[in-house]
Order: C-alpha cells, then structure tokens, then sequence
C-alpha cells in the first residue's frame, strides 16, 4: 500500500513552532501518514544575507519536528537540485511507493508564480494551501491562483484519495498562527550559536548532514 507524505518545503531559518503546527494540522485534515520537511540548501527568491548554514538550520527544525511524524530532510543537496519542480520530479521517481501532496502556505501561493516551472509543479501532484495571516488576499489575487482556481478540490476528496489526482489545489483553513521566522530573527539574530550541529542524519536517506554544511 502507498504512504501518504505531505512535503513542506523551505528555509527553515529558523523552523518554528507555526511550521509544526500547520504540518499537523494538514496530516489531520488530509489523513496523510506523515511529512517530510525539505530544509533548502539555498532559496533563490530569498537573499543569502542572514541565512544560517544547511546544517543549523536542519537542526532547527529537527528540534522543532521532534516527537511528531515529520522527518527532516535536506535531500535537495543530494539531489543536487535547485527549482522545486525539480525536486519534486526526482522524489516521485526514486521514491514510487509514495503518494505526495504539495504543502505551502498563503504567502508561497501569493509568489508561486515565479517559480520556475510552476506549472509542472502543480501537474506532478496535488497542492494544499495552508492561510496564513495577511497574505490570503494577495494569494487569491494571485497569477498561480487565476490558473489553479479551475482544479480545486475539497480536503475530503484528498481523504478518500478521489482528488489525488493533479492538478488539484484544496485550501485548508484554521486558526492563524502569525509567528515567522523572520520575527524570530529579529528579537534574537544569534538563534543559530546554540545549536549542535553533530552527528546530523537525514530523516529520508538517512545520509549524514555535515556539520557546517552550508
């Protein structure tokens, strides 16, 4: 039987507790077996200025997934891929047994139409948008939106696997949770100094993530 994996993508710079929340929250309202959080080696829509190294930043959010069904990989270094479509095409072909859905929050839905190769993103499988406090509005003015509105779905079609099709987008709404990354950057720019970075593992390949890796 297949497994059922939400993927998050991101910087995780640092992960928090909003990143683990919302991931419950859609395993609970998709009936997903579990995630996997995929810490970005680089962003190219994001600066490199105040970016933490690959591995504080994976272990940021090991720390903060503990205890939970999520599992923590930087498999885009392996991989050696960039854009997420990218990504994504590879982690379907190495891993066939698994049925992934796409997970992002308001304000990536509100940008995903300057990803590279958006498109092919949201044919290789289903998205599930999470809201997230002053960005629903922009993300339903958005380009992506105008062209993903014709495929949405609800979160019970996703349940009982009618809707695993793509493309397909469900939006998934609950409490807002307004805490970032970059708040947390702000009230304390040295996050990163605290965190041991030894004997690193990667949730998925189970390959071991250097410490300093950048």
């Amino acid at each position: 039987m297949p497994r059922y994996v939400g993927l998050l993508g991101g910087s995780f710079n640092p992960a928090h507790g909003a990143h683990r929340r919302i991931t419950l929250f859609a395993l609970d309202a998709l009936e997903l077996d579990e995630a996997w959080w995929l810490v970005s080696p680089g962003n190219p829509l994001k600066p490199t200025q105040g970016m933490a190294p690959l591995s504080k930043r994976f272990a940021s959010a090991r720390r903060t997934a503990r205890r939970a069904p999520i599992r923590v990989s930087a498999v885009e270094r392996e991989l050696g891929t960039r854009y997420t479509a990218e990504t994504l095409k590879k982690l379907q072909r190495r891993y066939p047994n698994r049925r992934f859905i796409w997970l992002m929050g308001a304000d990536n839905l509100a940008q995903l139409h300057r990803w590279k190769d958006w498109r092919k993103l949201a044919r290789s499988m289903p998205i599930a948008v999470v809201a997230r406090p002053g960005y629903d509005e922009a993300a339903v003015a958005s380009p992506a939106m105008a062209w993903l509105r014709r495929f949405r779905t609800s979160a019970a079609s996703i349940r009982n696997r009618t809707g695993w099709s793509a493309p397909a987008l469900v939006l998934l709404r609950f409490d807002p949770d307004r805490r970032s990354a970059t708040a947390i950057r702000q009230a304390d720019p040295h996050w990163a100094d605290s965190l041991e970075t030894g004997g690193l593992r990667d949730g998925v390949t189970h390959r071991s993530i250097p410490s300093g890796a950048e």
